[in-house]
C-alpha cells in the first residue's frame, strides 16, 4: 500500500486494503474470483490474526490522511470512508479483546471457512484442479494455526462455549468421515484422472488433519471449557453487536422492540392459522401443514423448484419494481454439503460474474420439503433478498469501490435487506394464500424471537411481566431454547442448531429484525420527503447501489435518496 500513501482518496485507500487483505486471506480472494487465491489458505494462528489487525491499523492511518485531501467530501468518497473506518475499528475492537482465541461455533469458525471455500473453488479445468491440490495440501497448516489460537485462548482463560464445542466436535466427526470418505476425499473424487494420485494423497492428509483437530477438541479443549458459560455477558455482547450491526445499540430498547414485534406477529399468525385450521393456534396449524400442506418430494426436485421460484421472481420484479442488469438476473439453486448448520445460506457472485450467486439448502437428511417453509426463505436468500443486493453491489463496483462491493459488508445491513425483501414480497401480493403467508409470518416470528433470546441470554435480561412465558425470570440458554421451540414451526434439530449459533455468534442474529427496521425507516423517511413523487423502483435501485453501511449510517443515507 505504500505507493498510494499521501495521495489517495478514501476509495483508493479502501481498494488498496482489499488487495492487501486477500494476500492475507485467500479465502476472501476465492469468493471474489481471484484465481491466484485458489492455491492457498489463511494463517489462522495468533500471528496471522495480528498481521490482519496490523493491516487494519495502517489502513486507518492512511484513511486519516485521505479524508483531508481535496475531493474527499463527495458522496462516493464520504460513504466509502465512513464504512471503512467503522468496519476496521469494529474489527480491531474484537481482535484486541482476543475474541479470535476462542472462536468455536457450529456455523462460523476458521474450520468452517476452510471447508466451505472448497464449494466455490473453481474446478472446471485441470489447471483448476492443480490449484485444488495445493489448497488441499494447505489444510493441515491452516487447521493447526486455528488450533494454536484456541490453545493460546485456553492458556489465557478465554474459553469458547461448551455447547458450541460439543456441536463442533460432532461436525468434525462428519467431516472426517470415519465410516467412509471424509468431506475432502469426496470433494477430490470429482477431479481428473491425471491428478488422481495427488488429489487422493492431499485429500487424505486434509481429512487426517480434521480428525486430529477433532481429537484435540474432544480430549483437550472440551474438558478444559467444561463448566464455562455459554453466554458472553453484556460487555462482550456490546462489542460483538457493534461488529455485526455497525452501530452502538441501546440493548434495552432493542430488547423491548423484539417483544413488541413478537406481540404484533403473534396476532397476525393467529388470524392466518384460523384460515388453515379453524380454532387452531399458529404452531398447531403449521404442524398440520407439515403433514397435509403442499410439499416438494425429492432432493433434486426441491432444488429445481427453488430455481424456478427465483427465476419467476426475477421475471415478475424486473422492470416493475427493480431494474436489473442481465448478469444480476442469474442465480443458481444448490443443495448444501452435509455436516453444516441447518439454516439455508447464500454465496455471492465472483467479481466478474463467472461464478454466479448461489443459494444453498441444507436438507438435514430430509427428502420431503413443506412449501410454506421455503417460499419466503428463498425470497430472503435469493430474489429479491441477498442475491439482488450483493450482486448489485458487484455490478456497480466501479462506481462504489471494490471494498464496498466485496469484503466491507455489515451483517445487519445485508440481513436487514433480506428480511425487508420478504416483507416487500408480502406487500406486493406474492404470498396470496394463508399457507404461504403463515410460513412468512413464522419466519418473521423467528427473527423477533432472535432479538428477544439473543439479547436476553447474553445480557441476562428479565422476561417482561406481560410475557406468556416465565414472566419475571431471567433468561438462560435452556429457557431460550424452550421459548424458541414453542414459537417456531421448525423441527427440534433446527431449533437446537439455531440456539447454538446464537450462543457462538452473539449479536449477529438480532441484525435481521433491527436491520429490517432500519430499511423500513429509511424508506418511510424518503417517502415522506418526496410525497406523491416518491418512486419506489427508483428508490430501491438507488438504495441497492449505494453499498453497505452500518445501521445508523444506513438510515441516514436511505432517508436522503
Amino acid at each position: 500500500m505504500s505507493e498510494i500513501a499521501g495521495s489517495a482518496l478514501p476509495r483508493q485507500v479502501a481498494d488498496a486494503y482489499v488487495d492487501a487483505y486477500i494476500e492475507l486471506d485467500p479465502i476472501s480472494g476465492t469468493y471474489l474470483g481471484v484465481a491466484a487465491s485458489s492455491r492457498h489458505l489463511p494463517d489462522f494462528s495468533p500471528a496471522g490474526q495480528e498481521a490482519r489487525a496490523e493491516l487494519a491499523r495502517t489502513t486507518l492511518a492512511r484513511l486519516d490522511a485521505a479524508e483531508r485531501l481535496p475531493g474527499a467530501d463527495t458522496d462516493a468518497e464520504r460513504r466509502c470512508g465512513r464504512l471503512l473506518r467503522e468496519r476496521l475499528m469494529a474489527e480491531l475492537a474484537v481482535h484486541e479483546a482476543d475474541e479470535g482465541l476462542r472462536t468455536v461455533s457450529n456455523i462460523h469458525s476458521p474450520a468452517h471457512s476452510i471447508r466451505e471455500v472448497f464449494t466455490v473453488t473453481p474446478t472446471e479445468t485441470d489447471e483448476d484442479w492443480a490449484a485444488v491440490v495445493e489448497r488441499l495440501r494447505a489444510v493441515p497448516a491452516a487447521l493447526e494455526g486455528y488450533r494454536e489460537s484456541l490453545a493460546l485462548g485456553l492458556e489465557r482463560g478465554l474459553y469458547g462455549g461448551p455447547r458450541a464445542t460439543a456441536t463442533f466436535i460432532g461436525q468434525l466427526d462428519e467431516w472426517a468421515g470415519d465410516d467412509g470418505a471424509g468431506f475432502f476425499e469426496e470433494f477430490a473424487a470429482a477431479g481428473p484422472a491425471p491428478l488422481r494420485a495427488e488429489l487422493d494423497e492431499a485429500a487424505a492428509r486434509a481429512t487426517k488433519s480434521v480428525a486430529e483437530l477433532r481429537d484435540w477438541m474432544r480430549e483437550v479443549y472440551a474438558p478444559a471449557v467444561e463448566g464455562a458459560p455459554d453466554i458472553v455477558g453484556r460487555e462482550r455482547y456490546a462489542r460483538w453487536s457493534r461488529y455485526f450491526n455497525g452501530t452502538d445499540l441501546d440493548l434495552d430498547e432493542a430488547y423491548a422492540y423484539g417483544w413488541s414485534e413478537y406481540h404484533r406477529l403473534l396476532a397476525e399468525m393467529r388470524t392466518e392459522a384460523g384460515k388453515i385450521l379453524p380454532g387452531a393456534g399458529p404452531w398447531e396449524a403449521l404442524a398440520h401443514l407439515d403433514v397435509h400442506g403442499k410439499h416438494i418430494e425429492g432432493v433434486d426436485e426441491v432444488r429445481t423448484w427453488l430455481q424456478n421460484l427465483m427465476d419467476e421472481a426475477i421475471e415478475a420484479l424486473d422492470g416493475t419494481h427493480f431494474e436489473l442488469a442481465e448478469r444480476v438476473r442469474k442465480v443458481e439453486s444448490h443443495i448444501a454439503p452435509p455436516g453444516g448448520a441447518a439454516a439455508p445460506y447464500y454465496t455471492g457472485p465472483s467479481e466478474d460474474f463467472s461464478r454466479p450467486g448461489r443459494t444453498w439448502l441444507p436438507t438435514m437428511g430430509e427428502t420431503r420439503f413443506p412449501v410454506y417453509d421455503l417460499v419466503s426463505t428463498w425470497y430472503h436468500e435469493g430474489v429479491p433478498g441477498h442475491h439482488l443486493q450483493l450482486a448489485q453491489w458487484t455490478h456497480v463496483a466501479d462506481s462504489l469501490s471494490r471494498y464496498q462491493a466485496s469484503i466491507g459488508q455489515v451483517s445487519a445491513n445485508c440481513e436487514g435487506w433480506a428480511l425487508y425483501a420478504e416483507r416487500l414480497m408480502d406487500e406486493l401480493g406474492f404470498l396470496p394464500d394463508a399457507e404461504r403467508r403463515l410460513g412468512y409470518l413464522d419466519a418473521q416470528m423467528m427473527r423477533a424471537c432472535r432479538v428477544i433470546v439473543d439479547i436476553g441470554m447474553h445480557a441476562e435480561m428479565e422476561i417482561p411481566a406481560d410475557s406468556p412465558f416465565h414472566p419475571g425470570e431471567r433468561w438462560t440458554p435452556d429457557l431460550a431454547q424452550e421459548f424458541f421451540g414453542n414459537h417456531s414451526g421448525r423441527p427440534a434439530d433446527f431449533v437446537e442448531s439455531e440456539l447454538t449459533r446464537y450462543l457462538s455468534m452473539p449479536g449477529q442474529a438480532i441484525g435481521y429484525k433491527l436491520g429490517e427496521r432500519a430499511w423500513l425507516l429509511g424508506r418511510e423517511n424518503a417517502r415522506t420527503a418526496h410525497g406523491d413523487a416518491f418512486d419506489a423502483k427508483a428508490w430501491h435501485m438507488a438504495a441497492l447501489s449505494q453499498g453497505p453501511l452500518g445501521l445508523d449510517d444506513l438510515v441516514d443515507e436511505l432517508s436522503k435518496l
